[in-house]
């Protein structure tokens, strides 16, 4: 199967272009080099010349603080840029999966949000992913929207990668306590995704780390894999303000997982240890 990912540089798309998948699919990865997603021209133009079996979309403007500052960029990319590889993966007959995000909902729930919940973005971010899902709901008839949550992995700057390097300088941290979520491996959502798309059970998916935690208790649990002897105390969402509210609640219901009989995400501790396992991080250093 020939698949084409999108942003091809950022944290999930690279997990798709390094990933050893046997020879089941030949995957080619495009960055902002290779393929402007703004340009409708150019997204028909490369596809057209590639003509992938599926085109896995994960590039986005993912700067939720700096997007309330920039809408109109978060929205040419998320948006319109989802419009056009929408339309450029129908025109050759290619399925879509478009990557979305938890941030479509507004933190507000109590019980975990199901596929087809009310969508009520908070921030510009989410706006602007939510206006991406409903281009390619509305422009393309093969599709899978898989929104996620909270993603780490190998290739890129993330929360676990933070912490540990704050670990290495600091033997005590603050971290929010009253946002929970669930942790996803980039590794365990890529599996997923090309998993997904051999499928004809398109619609839309929530795919996120089974289990729940809150940022404190994640870095908590950072600090004992990792074998880290730095404090993580507990601390309010009031004590850290940003300019792009954060979601206090994003837990999502993988029911669409469950009723077509795909696999679930593995728990996110257990994504955790072999993340930490893989790969190596800085030392502690209290010294200094």
């Amino acid at each position: 199967m020939k698949v084409v990912v999108t942003g091809a540089n950022g944290q999930l798309g690279r997990e798709f272009v390094l990933m050893d998948t046997g020879g089941s699919f030949e995957i080619i990865g495009l960055d902002r080099k290779t393929l402007d997603i703004t340009s409708l021209d150019q997204c028909r133009s490369v596809l057209s010349r590639l003509r992938p079996d599926v085109v896995i979309h994960c590039a986005a403007y993912t700067a939720v603080d700096k997007a309330e500052a920039e809408p109109d960029e978060a929205f040419r990319v998320n948006a319109a840029g989802s419009r056009n590889v929408a339309l450029a993966a129908r025109e050759i007959g290619a399925k879509l999966c478009a990557v979305s995000t938890d941030y479509v909902f507004d933190g507000s729930g109590t019980v975990p949000y199901k596929e087809y919940d009310r969508t009520n973005p908070q921030t510009v971010y989410g706006q602007s992913k939510l206006a991406g899902e409903q281009a390619v709901i509305s422009l393309h008839d093969r599709y899978f929207i898989v929104r996620t949550s909270w993603v780490f992995g190998a290739y890129g700057p993330n929360f676990v990668q933070t912490m540990l390097k704050l670990a290495s300088k600091r033997d005590r941290l603050s971290v929010v306590a009253d946002q929970v979520g669930s942790p996803t491996y980039t590794r365990d959502l890529a599996l997923f995704i090309l998993e997904l798309v051999q499928t004809d059970y398109y619609g839309i998916y929530h795919a996120s780390g089974s289990g729940v935690c809150s940022w404190y208790e994640f870095a908590k649990a950072i600090m004992e894999e990792s074998g880290s002897s730095t404090f993580v105390e507990p601390c309010t969402t009031q004590e850290f303000p940003r300019p792009a509210p954060r979601p206090l609640y994003s837990v999502m219901d993988h029911g669409a997982i469950r009723s077509n009989g795909l696999t679930p995400l593995p728990p996110w501790r257990e994504a955790l240890r072999h993340y930490l396992s893989q790969h190596k991080f800085p030392q502690e250093d209290h010294t200094s």
